[in-house]
This record gives structure tokens, C-alpha cells and sequence, in this order.
């Protein structure tokens, strides 16, 4: 056993996030001893419906099979009149969050992880050679005592084990969407895109679920400014909506280091909580399980991980393209949709948001004007470009 690698296995993962169930799993398929504590009484999280691309399987393989709902095959992005089409060489993926995180607890579950429900987590000491964690119980209000060696911190965007363990607080942006109805024709494999700055530095999505109903919505900057926006987009666009979501999720600034020594042991954070998100999308789900391996990883080995270490890169990269896009004026999305010509789009079919460094390049190699766009987005958006830590 490595030196570094934690006495006898024990882990405490806090949080029954994706992250948090998907690193449960993949350590205790290693043999290590791993108790999941999640703060509800019931595992029935928030329903949310996502997007994904097809690196889900290649990361989940048929853990995660049972939240699929659709496959997309085609984006539309349109702007101010302007419209554009993308077919997908692999399907994206519409999977349902709430589902999604039952079937990794029920997979922990079955290689060996044991799940605490009803255990909400309170504070954090050094205890020795250990770190003990306090928990306070739902059903009687009292607290119980538990003993690791290695503490993952899977509770979200808000961790209050990240806060515990002398992480700085994260950045978060407000997530709203609605759903919708589909208009009688919509095509059910088909997102729909809208730039519409004066709303949202981001973008409108519209993600069908089913040939019937779909996801609309947006990240904004302001929670009650993002949901009057939503609302007068479907007026105006004519959604009738069934019930709205809402979340807020990480805005991803710069890496920070997932892993905190202390002298009773190691924390480590997944997921939101280590704020893998892709900051050009604001999507987690891929990024957070791949940051789950590799903090998997690094517990396995006792030491440092090639897989976060490409997660850096990656993660690096978006944030370069979130800084370029984020004071894009309508004019600027017009150029974007216009500039994508027939080698352009060919480079969005084959290469996927989750490989920026590779799209990136066949872009500006096909179409070399969108490099030009992109440097003056990053001249003249100075403003942003300090909110985002440049």
C-alpha cells in the first residue's frame, strides 16, 4: 500500500449528488469500505432535466442508462432572424437528474457502498490519525459521531464541507427553466438555441424530453431578473408552461485544488462542490463525473491524478471561450451564426463541447474569421473579462 494511500480504506462521501454516488461506486468496486451521508430522509432529489453528450457512457458505461428520456441528433441556433443547423455525428443525451442519481445510488449499493439517509452533516474535526464528522439526524434531532480517514464532499455548489475545510465560497449563477408543451410539428431530436444578450450573456435552450414536452430555459445573471426574462420569452414565443425548475450552479473562475491535507486525513471535493462545471455551457454533469474519476483516482493512488489534470486543461479552455463570448452583442451572434460555413458545421457535428481543445482548433483551422471575432470579444470585453478573473 502507498504510503499516502487512507488507513484501512475508509471514506465518507457527504453529499448523495451524481458525483457524490458516482465516486461511492467506483471506490467501493475498488474493495474500499465507503458510507455515503445524505442530508434528506428520502433519496428523491429535484427533478431537473439535462443534456448531456454521448461521453456519459463512455465515463457511466450502463450505470446510468435508466435516466435517458431522448437523444438529440441536431441543434438549431438561431439570433436576430438568423438561423444555423448542426447535425450530431453522436446522439446528445436528454437524461432526468432525479432519476439519474438513484440509479448510481442503487449501483453503490450493490458494490458494497452503504447510504445514510436523513444524516445532514454539521462539522468537521481532526481527531488523530482520523477526522471525525459530526451528523445531525433528521428523525430525532440528535447527533452522531462518524470516523473517517478520506472525507469527499459531494453537497453542491454551497458545500459545506468545502467551507469546513478552508475552501473560498464559489460563485453561483441562477438556473431557470420551464416545462413546456411542444408546439404541434416540433421535432422531438432537435434542440433549439437562442442568443439573445440583452436577457442573458448565455444563451435559451429548448430541449425536448418527448415528442410532447421539453425543456425551455436559460442561466442568468440575477435570479428574479432570470425568471421575468423566462417568463415574457415564453409569452412572447408562446410556450404554455406545466412547472418551472430552478437551481443555482457554480461559475467556474479558475481550478481549485480538490484535495485539502489535513492531519487527520484528506478532503477531497466532487462535483459542484469542486466547481467542475463548463463555464461556457454552465453544464456539470459530464465534467463532475469526470472529475469523480479522477478524484477517485487519486484516493486509489495515494497521490496526484492524469485524469483531473486533463479535466484542468479542458476546464481551462472553456473558460477562454466563456471570457471571448460573454460581451458578445447581437451583432457579435449574428457574425458567429453566419461565419458558420459548411466546414464549420462539419467540425460541430464530429467534435463535441466536451472536447474543446480539439473543436477549438478544426474551427479556426476551417474558419479562420471566427478567430478574429474571438479576439475582439476578448479586446473589447473588459468589463467581463474582470468578472471572470482575467
Amino acid at each position: 500500500m502507498h504510503r499516502d494511500q487512507p488507513q484501512n480504506g475508509k471514506v465518507a462521501v457527504v453529499g448523495g449528488s451524481a458525483a457524490g454516488m458516482f465516486t461511492a461506486y467506483l471506490l467501493a468496486r475498488a474493495g474500499f469500505p465507503v458510507r455515503v451521508f445524505e442530508g434528506a430522509s428520502q433519496l428523491d432529489p429535484r427533478h431537473r432535466t439535462l443534456i448531456v453528450t454521448h461521453r456519459l457512457r463512455e465515463t457511466l458505461g450502463n450505470v446510468g442508462e435508466g435516466a435517458l428520456v431522448n437523444e438529440i441528433r441536431r441543434f438549431e441556433l438561431f439570433t436576430d432572424g438568423r438561423a444555423a443547423a448542426v447535425a450530431l455525428k453522436s446522439p446528445d443525451l436528454v437524461i432526468e437528474r432525479a432519476t439519474l442519481i438513484r440509479t448510481l445510488a442503487e449501483g453503490a449499493r450493490k458494490v458494497g457502498a452503504e447510504i445514510f439517509l436523513g444524516r445532514r452533516f454539521v462539522s468537521l474535526q481532526e481527531q488523530g490519525r482520523q477526522l471525525g464528522l459530526t451528523m445531525e439526524r433528521n428523525e430525532d434531532g440528535g447527533t452522531e459521531e462518524v470516523h473517517a480517514r478520506t472525507v469527499v464532499g459531494a453537497d453542491g455548489a454551497s458545500s459545506r464541507v468545502a467551507r469546513t475545510a478552508g475552501w473560498p465560497k464559489q460563485a453561483t449563477v441562477p438556473l431557470v427553466q420551464a416545462i413546456v408543451r411542444l408546439p404541434r410539428g416540433t421535432p422531438s431530436d432537435t434542440t433549439r438555441i437562442w442568443f439573445v444578450p440583452e436577457d442573458t450573456p448565455y444563451f435559451y435552450w429548448l430541449i425536448p424530453e418527448s415528442p410532447t414536452q421539453g425543456a425551455l430555459g436559460l442561466i442568468g445573471e440575477d435570479g428574479p431578473r432570470t425568471r421575468h426574462a423566462l417568463e415574457r420569452f415564453l409569452e412572447r414565443h408562446g410556450f404554455d408552461p406545466v412547472e418551472f425548475q430552478a437551481a443555482r450552479v457554480p461559475v467556474y473562475t479558475r481550478w481549485i485544488p480538490v484535495r485539502q491535507r489535513l492531519a487527520g486525513g484528506d478532503v477531497y471535493l466532487v462535483g459542484d462542490a469542486a466547481g467542475h462545471v463548463k463555464v461556457t455551457t454552465v453544464g456539470g454533469i459530464v465534467s463532475g463525473f469526470r472529475g469523480a474519476v479522477g478524484v477517485a483516482e487519486a484516493i486509489l493512488n495515494g497521490g496526484p491524478s492524469r485524469k483531473l489534470r486533463a479535466l484542468r486543461r479542458e476546464l481551462g479552455l472553456h473558460l477562454l471561450v466563456r471570457k471571448i463570448m460573454h460581451g458578445f452583442t447581437q451583432a457579435d451572434y449574428s457574425r458567429l451564426v453566419d461565419l458558420l460555413n459548411g466546414p464549420a458545421r462539419h467540425d460541430l457535428k464530429v467534435y463535441t463541447r466536451d472536447e474543446p481543445g480539439r473543436l477549438l482548433w478544426h474551427l479556426c483551422l476551417h474558419q479562420p474569421r471566427l478567430l478574429l471575432l474571438g479576439l475582439r470579444g476578448l479586446l473589447t470585453g473588459g468589463t467581463c473579462l474582470r468578472r471572470f478573473g482575467a
